[in-house]
């Protein structure tokens, strides 16, 4: 037996045929195009601004129906059609020959100087690439022509969020308890997909955009208390813990509660959560949960809102504590905030005027400085009770 497929997982194994067949059978018809004379061409969905679609059905962001044409014959299309199948190739390779390559392996794979003559005589020498931003780029264009996911063909990325919960997964072979993670978590591995859900015992799912947060709401016991999965995007989240947190919703019908700072990036982190993002809209579909709610950090947590008899969770003195006065960074951002679709109900442009008026913005870790628990049994409880969300 290969040594690759003896030490892969079942589930690796069967990953790894299904993605290769669909590169083969996707490209296969480039080769057969050069056989029978036929101008050799990729027609590929545009991954433009122009032609992202915010679907207010689905609540996410989608690729709309534009495509382009990257022929062999064009001279300013050529070099990108070299690329992307130089790309595929690396690939399928990597798959067959059972290898987990990262994005960063794939850009030295394919970097070399191709030598050439011009129709003058002249010698020269051009790089398949230059930068990494190139091979990425064309990596995107293949997830997009073959209709997967760069994780579905086991291509790894670094490991960012975390997850720890009362809550047994399958992870190639091996079953792996999350209650038992000590004072650590479980890393969400670069392919979740291949996660298998054995068992569950929670009622929600908590999401924190500060690894420091999380730290603390986990030590403190609380996804033990409350019954809930605790995750961590580590700051703006990677593809992995957003298809993580999807399936969660998804499959196993847990609510998804998103928190983050009081400000216009912390906003922003949970729309790509439940949005999709904009450079990924192709992908919207598995990565993004539209049924995920804003907890807060809100403004109106902050001031208060008198229209709804909504009163602070801080006072008059902790807010003068409490408070950051907002950069020109931070105003510019929300500022942009405003022009995206998703976020012109009533309920966040009332956030982002209060933010544009006040020019102040909370970290969560403010909210300790009332105390620990305060986080932990009286606002995030409260805010669920409430249903207290900024839709």
């Amino acid at each position: 037996m290969d040594e690759g497929k003896r030490l892969s997982s079942s589930v690796d194994v069967k990953a790894r045929h299904l993605a290769a067949e669909r590169i083969r059978e996707s490209f296969e018809k480039i080769c057969k195009a050069i056989l029978v004379g036929e101008e050799p061409k990729l027609i590929i969905p545009k991954r433009t601004l122009a032609n992202t679609v915010y679907n207010s059905e689905k609540g996410i962001l989608i690729l709309g129906s534009a495509t382009f044409e990257r022929s062999f014959i064009d001279a300013k299309e050529s070099r990108k059609f070299m690329q992307t199948m130089l790309m595929a190739r690396i690939i399928y390779e990597a798959l067959i020959n059972n290898e987990y390559p990262t994005i960063r392996d794939l850009f030295y794979r394919g970097k070399h100087s191709i030598r050439y003559r011009d129709h003058k005589g002249r010698t020269g020498e051009e790089n398949t690439w230059d930068e990494q931003k190139e091979s990425d780029s064309v990596l995107r264009d293949i997830e997009v022509y073959v209709n997967l996911l760069r994780e579905e063909m086991l291509i790894l990325s670094k490991e960012k969020g975390k997850v720890v919960g009362d809550m047994r997964i399958r992870s190639g072979d091996d079953i792996i308890d999350l209650s038992k993670m000590g004072h650590g978590a479980y890393s969400i591995e670069p392919t979740p997909d291949l996660i298998e859900f054995i068992d569950v015992n929670a009622e929600f799912v908590l999401v924190v955009e500060k690894d420091a947060v999380f730290q603390q709401l986990h030590r403190a016991g609380f996804w033990r208390k409350y019954r809930a999965l605790l995750i961590t995007s580590a700051g703006q989240p990677d593809r992995a813990t957003r298809r993580f947190v999807r399936r969660l919703n998804e499959e196993l019908n847990l609510p998804v509660y998103i928190l983050t700072d009081a400000d216009p990036y912390g906003w922003y982190i949970y729309s790509v959560f439940k949005i999709g993002s904009i450079t990924l809209s192709y992908e919207s579909e598995r990565l993004a949960t539209p049924k995920a709610k804003f907890l807060g950090v809100s403004m109106t947590d902050i001031f208060g809102d008198k229209e709804r008899g909504k009163k602070s969770y801080l006072s008059e003195s902790e807010r003068r504590n409490f408070i950051i006065k907002a950069k020109k960074t931070d105003i510019k951002r929300a500022q942009e905030l405003l022009n995206y679709e998703w976020f012109k109900t009533e309920g966040w442009r009332k956030e982002i005027n209060i933010f544009m008026e006040k020019q102040s913005k909370l970290e969560i870790e403010a909210l300790t400085g009332k105390g620990l628990y305060f986080l932990t049994d009286t606002y995030i409880p409260m805010k669920i009770e409430a249903k207290d969300f900024i839709e």
